[in-house]
């Protein structure tokens, strides 16, 4: 499944408030942890066993508003406008169980 892109707050909310369990990752390109990141996200998001969540990823350095920079990377996952989970840091391990406890 691709990664969607979220280019706007107008965007965020949709997706945040959506009934379909999202996870949301805040990075941006000049961050070296985000790239590190990068390929557990991709390859979590074409396992056919993750079908459930929507994956996206938000570029803060494009859309203003969207996360503090000093968070970053940050996976959340998002349902009906709550927050159930987090993982801040390029942590791999972390972010495979948080994909597979909503999974």
């Amino acid at each position: 499944m691709a990664i969607g892109p979220i280019e706007n707050l107008d965007e965020f909310h949709k997706v945040v408030n959506s009934p379909v369990y999202d996870i949301i990752e805040f990075w941006a390109a000049r961050c070296d942890p985000c790239t590190l990141i990068s390929p557990t996200y991709v390859r979590e998001s074409d396992k056919p066993e993750n079908v459930r969540l929507q994956f996206y990823r938000v570029d803060t350095d494009l859309v203003e508003g969207a996360r503090e920079e000093a968070n970053m990377p940050t996976f959340i996952v998002f349902h009906n406008g709550k927050m159930l989970h987090e993982v801040v840091g390029a942590k791999p391990t972390e972010l495979e169980f948080m994909i597979a406890a909503y999974a």
